[in-house]
């Protein structure tokens, strides 16, 4: 097996342990609150897409860079949407109205 790949799979194992512990560990009360920022953050993963778009030369980096374009892009609109519902809750009832 390739150690460069090696490497790069056990960085991406630890990232998920690491981030599932730290998740688990937020209270139910700011977990919205800190995923709708999260997730609008996530614009900077469009910015890297668009970069690897510019370097696809095959079909298997076309469709891989349609893919993360995708989910990115959905979890940008996610955050917003979060995000609104979340402010909604401290509007009072005649501002909703509108």
């Amino acid at each position: 097996m390739n150690p460069l790949l090696l490497a790069d799979i056990t960085v991406f194992v630890l990232g998920l342990l690491v981030g599932f512990e730290v998740i688990s560990k937020v209270p139910a009360t700011l977990h919205t609150p800190l995923m709708s920022g999260a997730n609008a953050i996530h614009g900077v993963v469009l910015v890297g897409v668009m970069l690897l778009a510019a370097t696809a030369t095959t079909v298997t980096g076309y469709v891989v860079v349609f893919v993360a374009a995708a989910f990115a892009a959905m979890n940008v609109a996610g955050g917003y949407v979060v995000t609104d519902r979340m402010l909604a809750m401290f509007r009072t009832r005649q501002e909703n109205r509108q």
